[in-house]
């Protein structure tokens, strides 16, 4: 009888442990984890703040490069389109003689060209570029149709 009574005396004060080294180890893990966040935080937001920044600044240099200094073509010819490429040219639209259309992709600094950029160059100067025209039939823009 006495070896059962300390043997679960014993199997108590070591549950007992457990418990307390489970509960000990999940505040300091809490602790750890809150400590490393509040250190990191504020430098993930400097390092978004530079990104968005940068693309900011990138975007807003693209949309402006047709009235920079030294931008080959002209202005009132191009059209912003943002992506897949920036820019397209109608050469000769001002003169109502459209004779070229040309893709232009706005680059600052380093930067390079991406995967879907260099895909649609390659497409271009292998002249896999066609017109489709799309009619939209008449009982759809009838007025009478709306009435």
């Amino acid at each position: 009888m006495e070896i059962t009574a300390l043997t679960i005396i014993f199997l108590v004060i070591f549950l007992i442990g457990i418990l307390i080294a489970f509960f000990l180890g999940n505040k300091i893990g809490k602790f750890n984890r809150d400590k490393y966040w509040n250190e990191q935080i504020p430098l993930q937001r400097k390092e978004a703040i530079a990104r968005s920044r940068s693309v900011l600044g990138g975007q807003f240099s693209e949309q402006l490069a047709p009235y920079l200094p030294g931008f080959p073509f002209n202005p009132n010819e191009v059209r912003f389109i943002g992506k897949p490429v920036d820019f397209i040219v109608f050469k000769g639209m001002d003169n109502k003689d459209i004779n070229e259309v040309v893709f232009v992709e706005v680059k600052s600094g380093d930067s390079k060209l991406s995967y879907q950029e260099k895909k649609l160059k390659d497409a271009i100067e292998n002249k896999k570029v066609s017109w489709h025209e799309y009619r939209i039939s008449k009982e759809l823009t009838d007025k009478n149709n709306f009435e």
